[in-house]
C-alpha cells in the first residue's frame, strides 16, 4: 500500500509582479499555490485601463531586463516567444530644458555619446567613460547586493563579495551621486541628466550615494524596451503562466491576518474564514503588511521607519493631437533640481517648476490612441501621502505642468485634451496598499539603504517570506522579480 503525500502549500499574499514571479517560481518548484488579491485584477501597480478609445499603461512605463521574465518561462519550460515578445527601443528618451535645448538619447551607447556632443559639446569620450563606470559599478554590485540575500552570512563568502570589497573605493559606497556626476561630467545639463536616474528608485540625487551610477547601465548597456502590446502584457502573461502551472488565483479577498503559531506559519485569515498554508509569500508592502496582518507579532522597527521613497502624480490624458518630437519617454527638466528635491523630502511639497516626464505607447502602438491622437501618460515625482491638501495641490500642479508644456511645445495642451484621469499618492496607497503611496518602499538616500530594507525571509517567523518593492532588493521590475527569485531560492523544493 502506498501513503499520497499531500502537497505542500503556498498562499502567495498580493498578485504584484513579484507575487506573480514567486508564485510561478514555487509552482515550479512542486508547491500548490494560490494566491489572494484585495483588488478584482492582477498586477498591482503593473496595469492598464481603458477610456474613450484610448488605452493607458498605468504604472510602470520603463522595461529593461527582459530576460527575467523568459526566465520564468523557461524554469516552466516554455518558449517565451510563444507567449511574451518584446522590442528594443532605438531611442532610450527625449530630453527638454526650457532654454529651448533639446536632446534625443538614442539607445546605443556610442550613439548616446555622438549626440551628447553634438548638442551639449561635452566630448563623447566622457560619456563613454562614465558609462564604462557605471557597467564596471552594476557588474560588481548585482551579484553581492541584488541577486542574493544581503541576511545570509554566507552569501558573502564568494569571489563576487571578495571582488566587491577589493573595488569598493570605486563603487561610489561613499560618495553622493551628483557630487560624482559633477566631478565626473562637468556640463549642468548633462549633470540633471544622469541625477534623473536616482528617481528610478525614488530617491533623492543629492543625497543618495554615488552607486546608483549603476542603473544607467541598464537603459544604455543592457537596453530599454517595449512589450509587445505594451507594459501590461507582462502581468497577463505572467497570470496566464502561473494559471498553466496550476496556480489558483482568488481575487477580491482581502486577507486580513497572516496567521502565526508558536513561530510557525499557519495560513491566512480572510474574515471569519482560515486557509491553513505551509508557507506565506507576502507580496504586501512590509509596513501594512506588520501593522495589520501580523499586528500580534513584533514588529522590525527600525526598518519600518526608514524614509519613504517619492510618489508620483500622474495625470492620463488622451490628446487630439499629434506631437512628432515626442518619443516614448519624455522628460521636461525643471529649472532649479535641487530645490525640486527639497520640497519633495524634506518640506513634503511639490515644485511649482516640477520636472515632468511624458510617456506615450501610441507611436509604438497605435491601437492605443484614435487616429491623429496620443495617449499621453504624465508624470511628476510627489512626496508620499502624509496628510498634505491633495486636493489644492494637484489642481495647482496641473496648471504648472499644462503651463510648462504649453510654452515648451508651443499649443496650448489643455484644450487637446480630450479625456482625463488622475492617479496620486492616496489612490497608489488605497489601490496597492503601498504606504504613504511610496513607489519603491523605502527611499535609497543613505549608504546603509540596502541593508536596512526588509529582508526576504522572516528571522523569527518560520516559513514567512516576503517579496516586493518594500524588501530586498528594492522597487521597480527588475528588482522585484529580483526578490521573487532570492525567495524561491532560499525555499526547498516541495
Amino acid at each position: 500500500f502506498f501513503c499520497a503525500v499531500k502537497q505542500k502549500r503556498v498562499i502567495v499574499v498580493g498578485s504584484g509582479i513579484a507575487g506573480l514571479a514567486s508564485a510561478i517560481r514555487l509552482a515550479c518548484k512542486g508547491y500548490a499555490v494560490q494566491v489572494f488579491e484585495k483588488n478584482n485584477y492582477p498586477g498591482g501597480k503593473l496595469t492598464a485601463f481603458v477610456q474613450d478609445g484610448y488605452r493607458f499603461d498605468a504604472g510602470p512605463s520603463l522595461f529593461t531586463l527582459p530576460k527575467q521574465v523568459d526566465e520564468l518561462f523557461e524554469l516552466a519550460g516554455e518558449n517565451p516567444r510563444t507567449y511574451f515578445n518584446y522590442q528594443r527601443l532605438p531611442v532610450a528618451c527625449h530630453y527638454f530644458w526650457d532654454d529651448g535645448t533639446f536632446l534625443p538619447a538614442p539607445g546605443n551607447e556610442s550613439d548616446f555619446a555622438a549626440e551628447v556632443e553634438k548638442v551639449l559639446h561635452v566630448p563623447a569620450e566622457r560619456v563613454l567613460t562614465y558609462l564604462n563606470k557605471s557597467k564596471f559599478i552594476y557588474d560588481t554590485t548585482a551579484p553581492v547586493f541584488l541577486q542574493r540575500s544581503l541576511h545570509i552570512a554566507r552569501n558573502f563568502l564568494n569571489l563576487d563579495t571578495l571582488k566587491g570589497i577589493i573595488r569598493m573605493p570605486r563603487l561610489g559606497i561613499f560618495s553622493n551621486l551628483h557630487h560624482d556626476n559633477v566631478k565626473q561630467l562637468g556640463d549642468p545639463k548633462l549633470v540633471q541628466l544622469f541625477d534623473r536616474y536616482a528617481t528610478y528608485n525614488g530617491s533623492d540625487p543629492y543625497q543618495a550615494p554615488g552607486v546608483l551610477q549603476s542603473i544607467p547601465h541598464l537603459e544604455f548597456g543592457q537596453g530599454a524596451w517595449f512589450p509587445d502590446g505594451g507594459m501590461h502584457s507582462i502581468t497577463t502573461s505572467l497570470v496566464a503562466l502561473a494559471k498553466r502551472k496550476g496556480v489558483q488565483f482568488v481575487f477580491e479577498k482581502v486577507v486580513d491576518e497572516i496567521i502565526v503559531s508558536r513561530n510557525q506559519i499557519r495560513g491566512v485569515r480572510c474574515g471569519n474564514d482560515t486557509f491553513d498554508a505551509d508557507l506565506v509569500v507576502c507580496n504586501s508592502d512590509v509596513v501594512p503588511a506588520y501593522r495589520k496582518l501580523l499586528a500580534s507579532q513584533q514588529a522590525p522597527e527600525k526598518t519600518l521607519s526608514q524614509p519613504r521613497s517619492s510618489s508620483a502624480l500622474i495625470f492620463y490624458w488622451g490628446i487630439k493631437q499629434v506631437f512628432p518630437q515626442l518619443n516614448m519617454h519624455n522628460i521636461f527638466f525643471s529649472n532649479n533640481y535641487e530645490e525640486e528635491f527639497q520640497l519633495i523630502f524634506e518640506g513634503k511639497q511639490i515644485s511649482s517648476d516640477p520636472t515632468i516626464y511624458i510617456n506615450l505607447t501610441s507611436n509604438y502602438l497605435p491601437s492605443d490612441a484614435p487616429d491623429g491622437c496620443q495617449n499621453w501618460f504624465v508624470m511628476i515625482n510627489v512626496p508620499g501621502n502624509t496628510g498634505q491638501n491633495w486636493n489644492q495641490l494637484i489642481a495647482q500642479a496641473r496648471k504648472d505642468i499644462l503651463t510648462k508644456l504649453s510654452r515648451r511645445l508651443g499649443t496650448d495642451i489643455e484644450s487637446l485634451i480630450q479625456c482625463e484621469s488622475i492617479l496620486d499618492p492616496r489612490s497608489i496607497e488605497q489601490k496597492t496598499s503601498s504606504f504613504q503611496g511610496s513607489l519603491y518602499g523605502s527611499s535609497s538616500n543613505n549608504r546603509n539603504a540596502a541593508f536596512l530594507r526588509h529582508a526576504n525571509r522572516s528571522s523569527k517567523i518560520r516559513n514567512l517570506y516576503f517579496c516586493g518593492g518594500s524588501v530586498h532588493p528594492g522597487g521597480g521590475i527588475p528588482l522585484c522579480l529580483q526578490s521573487a527569485r532570492i525567495v524561491s531560492d532560499l525555499i526547498s523544493p516541495a
